[in-house]
C-alpha cells in the first residue's frame, strides 16, 4: 500500500468521513445524485453542459433526454455533465480536484453507475495531487473491507519525486460496488513535468 499522506479541504461526497478528512455533507454518492435513483429524479438545477459521452457534440437540454444517447456494449447510456458555475464557482471539483463526471443509465431509466475521473487537463499544481482523490473516496465509503492490488515500479513506470502509486481497489457495500484506480508514475526518458497522476472512481449499483 502506498503511504502518501495529505491534509484535505473538504469533500463533496455524501456523508461524513474520518476527522482527518473533513467532509461537506451531501445526500448522495455525488452531491445529490446516487446510483439507483431514476434519472428523471436527478435535480434539474445545479448541473450544466449535459452531453452524450459517446458524442460530446450531442448536447442534452436535461436529464429527461437520456435515451437520446446511444447504448454502449453494456447497454448503458452514458451522459457527461458538469457543475453549474452558480453552485460551484471554481468549476467541477470533487474533493477539491477538477473532475470529469459521467452518469450511466440503464434500460429502466435508473442511474446504474457514476464515474469520477480527475481531469488530465487541469493546471499542473492541481493535477499533481490527483492520486489523492482515491484516498478521499476510500474514507467516504469506510476504511475497512477494501481489496487492493499494488504494482511496483518497473521498466516502463518509475517513481515521481520518490513517490509511486499503481493501485486498484474495490469494495461492495450498501448496494454499491466501488472501484478506485490510482496512478502516479513517470515513463522513462520523459521530462519531469510529463507524468501520469490520476484517479478514476466507479460506483455501480448492485442488486435490485
Amino acid at each position: 500500500m502506498s503511504k502518501q499522506r495529505s491534509a484535505t479541504r473538504g469533500l463533496v461526497f455524501a456523508a461524513a468521513v474520518t476527522a482527518a478528512v473533513p467532509a461537506m455533507a451531501t445526500a448522495g454518492d455525488l452531491r445529490d445524485i446516487s446510483v439507483g435513483m431514476p434519472i428523471t429524479s436527478a435535480p434539474s438545477t445545479g448541473y450544466v453542459n449535459l452531453s452524450c459521452a459517446a458524442d460530446k457534440a450531442h448536447k442534452l437540454s436535461g436529464w429527461t433526454q437520456w435515451s437520446d444517447c446511444p447504448a454502449g456494449p453494456d447497454q448503458l447510456r452514458a451522459i457527461h455533465f458538469e457543475y453549474d458555475p452558480m453552485t460551484s464557482r471554481e468549476g467541477t471539483l470533487v474533493g477539491g480536484h477538477p473532475a470529469i463526471l459521467t452518469a450511466m443509465v440503464d434500460h429502466d431509466a435508473r442511474i446504474a453507475a457514476l464515474t469520477i475521473e480527475t481531469d488530465p487537463k487541469a493546471r499542473l499544481y492541481l493535477r499533481k495531487k490527483a492520486f489523492l482523490l482515491g484516498l478521499q473516496a476510500k474514507s467516504r465509503y469506510g476504511a475497512d473491507g477494501w481489496t487492493c492490488s499494488d504494482a511496483q515500479p518497473a521498466g516502463d513506470k518509475q517513481a515521481v519525486g520518490g513517490s509511486f502509486v499503481d493501485e486498484h481497489c474495490s469494495k461492495t457495500t450498501e448496494g454499491r460496488s466501488i472501484e478506485i484506480v490510482r496512478h502516479l508514475y513517470r515513463e522513462p526518458n520523459k521530462e519531469l513535468k510529463d507524468f501520469t497522476d490520476e484517479t478514476r472512481i466507479t460506483i455501480r449499483r448492485v442488486g435490485s
